[in-house]
């Protein structure tokens, strides 16, 4: 393994664990996804590997080094994209980009080539020589991950690589993400894209309330919800969300549109409810689909608020539902790795 986390734990002054006994592990060539709300603890996790912060109890190797004893080591072996994105003012993409990979001791010829597939790979090419007072939010953070890929160490950890970028650069640089690992870094990846970055990753963690509630690859997650459907409704402006039906298992809503996670067996109750709903003004427009790894996400981070708040396991966040006999069985969170 090249990243090896054990037990860590992190708490601030007034008692919040930010990180609540941790275990983790990341091989070269591996692309690990950490998920997680806000304040869940991915970026005080990704402090301590890099140095910047010393962790309460725990270890963590990288390459089989102790870098809680050795912070100077993380930051030579690590290359990071931060999740603040980083200031170029001053500089061209082209200098900066540059400028990194030389400090990292990358030849001024091998880190030219690595920039020129960079800069192609993320379609950067027409603001290359732009100063970078003059960039967009979404460019400057394409720079900030050319940055830390031009010439990357054996860990690259990426905290929120897509903030701020276009749909369709975004998809460009989860091409580059992946290439990474298929290139032999192993790559540790901060996100709450969670759609989005099942594409890309090998195996990923959910973390919420500072501790790791469920881990395995994203077709060992999806089994949880192999027998379920997704239903999206997208009310009508002003519009207040319907009662849930019998047989909806969990609902979130965000704004006006609202996910319901529903049996397969109630495909046709399912598409006739939401249509009713429709005809009667309520819903603007509905769609039913496989679930999702996103539908994971919710369940877990619901049920955990749940059983932290002490109300028997019922989703947190939404709008309720009825009680799901099957997910109330699986008392396990972890996926091949409990």
């Amino acid at each position: 393994m090249l990243l090896e986390i054990d037990g860590l734990a992190k708490a601030y002054r007034k008692g919040a664990r930010a990180n609540d006994g941790i275990s983790l592990s990341v091989e070269a060539g591996e692309v690990y996804g950490l998920l997680g709300h806000n304040g869940a603890g991915k970026t005080t996790l990704v402090n301590q590997v890099i140095g910047l912060l010393r962790p309460d109890a725990g270890r963590i190797l990288i390459g089989g080094r102790d870098v809680v004893a050795d912070p100077g080591y993380a930051r030579r072996a690590c290359s990071i994209q931060p999740q603040a994105t980083l200031p170029i003012d001053g500089l061209t993409p082209r200098q900066a980009i540059e400028l990194v990979g030389r400090i990292r001791g990358s030849s001024a010829v091998d880190v030219r080539a690595s920039r020129a597939r960079l800069v192609d790979g993320l379609d950067i090419g027409e603001w290359l020589d732009q100063d970078g007072r003059r960039l967009s939010g979404g460019v400057k953070r394409l720079v900030s991950f050319a940055m830390a890929a031009v010439a990357p160490g054996g860990l690259v950890i990426l905290d929120e690589p897509t903030n701020d970028v276009d749909p369709v650069r975004r998809r460009l640089l989860w091409a580059q993400v992946r290439a990474l690992g298929d290139e032999g870094a192993a790559v540790l990846l901060v996100t709450h894209n969670v759609v989005e970055a099942e594409r890309s990753v090998d195996r990923l963690a959910i973390l919420d309330h500072g501790r790791v509630i469920v881990e395995g690859s994203p077709a060992q997650l999806k089994e949880r919800v192999a027998d379920d459907l997704r239903l999206e409704l997208v009310l009508e402006p002003g519009a207040e969300p319907p009662t849930p039906a019998p047989f909806v298992l969990h609902t979130v809503a965000t704004g006006q549109r609202i996910l319901a996670t529903v049996p397969s067996t109630a495909a046709a109750a399912a598409v006739g409810w939401a249509d009713a709903l429709k005809r009667a003004g309520r819903v603007e427009e509905f769609s039913l689909a496989p679930a999702t790894l996103e539908d994971v996400y919710v369940e877990l981070v619901g049920r955990a608020d749940a059983l932290q708040n002490g109300n028997g396991g019922q989703g947190a966040a939404g709008l309720g539902g009825a009680p799901n006999a099957r997910r109330n069985r699986e008392e396990s969170a972890h996926v091949g790795a409990a």
